[in-house]
C-alpha cells in the first residue's frame, strides 16, 4: 500500500457534455494492489493511514497514463518521411520497412525501439497496429507484456495492392489469427485486434475472415484505416463498386462499439451515422494528418454526429510518440478550420487524450482518469529547472492554464515518472527493463 502525494489533474466527466477539470493541489491518493482505494486531500488521508509509505510527488503533476489508440508498430523506425501524400508515403518509406520484420530478429529489435517510445512519452495504454509477419506480433506481445503495457494488437491482412511479401489469404490469416489470440488475448494486460490493413489492400474475402475471427473471439477489438486521402477513398470506392468506406467494413459487421477506425477525414454524414450508431470510435491522428497533407479532421461534425473521438499518434507517419503533441495539433486543426472546426481547451485535450481513448477501448472503468477504483496508471511529469515547461508552470495562473502550458511546451523528456497498474516502470531516464 503505498500513499502518493501530488498535485493532480485528470477529466473524469466528458467537457464535450459540460464536465470540468478537476484539479487537487496536495492530493493524496492511497493504492492498494495497483488500485486507488482512496482519493482526498493528503493530510485527511495520512491521518487515516500513519504508517503507509509516502510517494512524494508534490514537485511536479500527476496526470492518468496516456493513451495512444492508433499506432504502427513496424514504422517506429521510418518517423520523419515528410513531403509525400499517403500513397507515395506508404510506397517509399512504410511497406520496405515493414517487409524487413519478416526476420523475427530485426522485429524484436524493432519492438524493442517500439515499446521504449510509448514509455518515454508516458503512454500506458495502446491500440497498436502490428505486422503481416505473425512471429513479429508473437515479439510485439512479448514486449508488451514485459513492460507490462495495456496493449491491443494482431496481425494486419491484405490481400492486394501491396508487396506480395505483405500479402496473405483468407483462411491463413484467419488460422493465423488464431493461433495468435490464443497464446496472447487476456493474457495479462494484452488482448487481441482483428486488422485488416485498410480495404484499399483488404477484398471482401478478407474482410469476411477477419469476420469470422472477429466473432471467433470474446472481448477481441477491431481497427483499421478509413477516409484518410483523397485519392485513397476514390479508390476504395472503385474497388468496391462505388460503396462508401465505412460500408466496405460494416457490410461484414465490423463496426461495432469495439470498432476504432483510424483518421477518417472525409467521412460523409451517411457514414457519420453509421459510426454513431454501432457506437464506434474514431483515431484522430493530427500530426500524420498533417506530415501526409490528408485535411484537417472535422471534429465538430463528429462529435455533434455522436461519434466517439480519441486520439492516435500514427507513429510512423505521425511525428512522434508524445500525445501531448498530437493534443496541440489537435487544438490548431480545430483552430484553422475557423468556424467549421470545434474550440477546444485544454480540459478537452486532456480528455481526449485519456478517458476518451479508454472508453474507446471499452476501459473507463479500469483506466483514464484517477478516480477511486481505476488502477493507477498514471504519468509525473516533473520538468527541469529552467525549461520552458517549467517556467509556465511556475508563472501559470490556473490549473486550467497549467494544463494549457503542459500541451503547448511538454515534451517526452517532461515525463519524469510512469506507472501502470501502480507499478512504476520507468523514472527520469531510468526505465524497467533496461534497454540494451
Amino acid at each position: 500500500m503505498t500513499l502518493f502525494r501530488a498535485t493532480v489533474l485528470d477529466t473524469p466527466d466528458d467537457p464535450f457534455t459540460g464536465g470540468a477539470l478537476r484539479a487537487d493541489d496536495d492530493c493524496g491518493l492511497l493504492v492498494e494492489d495497483g488500485v486507488v482505494t482512496a482519493r482526498g486531500p493528503f493530510g485527511a488521508l495520512r491521518h487515516e493511514h500513519p504508517g503507509t509509505e509516502v510517494l512524494d510527488l508534490r514537485e511536479g503533476l500527476l496526470l492518468p497514463g496516456l493513451v495512444d489508440t492508433h499506432v504502427h508498430f513496424p514504422q517506429v523506425r521510418v518517423i520523419g518521411g515528410l513531403g509525400m501524400p499517403l500513397l507515395d508515403w506508404l510506397e517509399r518509406c512504410a511497406l520496405p520497412e515493414e517487409m524487413r520484420l519478416a526476420d523475427v530478429e530485426v522485429a524484436r529489435g524493432v519492438a524493442r525501439d517500439f515499446v521504449t517510445g510509448l514509455v518515454d512519452a508516458g503512454t500506458t495504454t495502446a491500440l497498436v497496429f502490428g505486422s503481416h509477419f505473425a512471429p513479429a506480433v508473437d515479439v510485439m506481445f512479448e514486449a508488451a507484456q514485459v513492460w507490462g503495457l495495456r496493449v491491443t494488437t494482431g496481425l494486419v491482412t491484405s490481400d492486394r495492392v501491396l508487396p506480395e511479401p505483405l500479402l496473405t489469404t483468407p483462411e491463413r490469416a484467419h488460422e493465423e489469427s488464431l493461433g495468435l489470440a490464443a497464446r496472447w488475448h487476456g493474457k495479462g494486460r494484452l488482448r487481441y485486434a482483428v486488422t485488416p490493413r485498410f480495404s484499399l489492400s483488404a477484398s471482401d474475402a478478407v474482410l469476411e475472415s477477419c469476420a469470422a475471427t472477429f466473432g471467433a473471439l470474446d472481448d477481441a477489438w477491431f481497427t483499421s484505416h478509413v477516409n484518410e486521402n483523397v485519392r485513397e477513398v476514390e479508390e476504395v470506392g472503385r474497388l468496391f463498386g462505388g460503396a462508401s468506406y465505412v460500408d466496405t467494413y460494416d457490410r461484414h459487421g465490423l463496426v461495432t462499439r469495439r470498432s476504432v477506425l483510424a483518421h477518417d477525414v472525409h467521412p460523409t454524414d451517411a457514414e457519420l451515422a453509421t459510426l454513431a450508431a454501432r457506437g464506434a470510435s474514431v483515431a484522430h491522428c493530427p500530426t500524420s494528418n498533417a506530415a501526409l497533407g490528408s485535411g484537417l479532421f472535422p471534429m465538430r461534425r463528429h462529435v455533434e454526429a455522436g461519434v466517439r473521438v480519441a486520439m492516435g499518434s500514427d507513429v510512423g507517419a505521425g511525428t512522434g510518440f508524445s500525445m501531448l503533441k498530437e493534443g496541440l495539433q489537435a487544438y490548431f486543426a480545430q483552430r484553422l478550420l475557423g468556424d467549421d472546426g470545434l474550440p477546444l481547451t485544454s480540459t478537452h485535450l486532456l480528455w481526449l487524450c485519456t478517458v476518451a481513448g479508454a472508453d474507446a477501448l471499452g476501459l473507463a472503468g479500469e483506466v483514464g482518469d484517477l478516480s477511486v477504483g481505476r488502477q493507477l496508471d498514471a504519468i509525473w511529469l516533473l520538468p527541469q529547472a529552467g525549461s520552458p515547461l517549467a517556467v509556465g508552470l511556475a508563472n501559470a495562473t490556473s490549473a486550467e492554464d497549467a494544463l494549457s502550458k503542459v500541451f503547448a511546451l511538454g515534451t517526452t523528456a517532461d515525463v519524469g515518472g510512469v506507472w501502470v497498474g501502480g507499478d512504476q516502470i520507468a523514472a527520469g531516464r531510468w526505465r524497467r527493463p533496461p534497454v540494451p
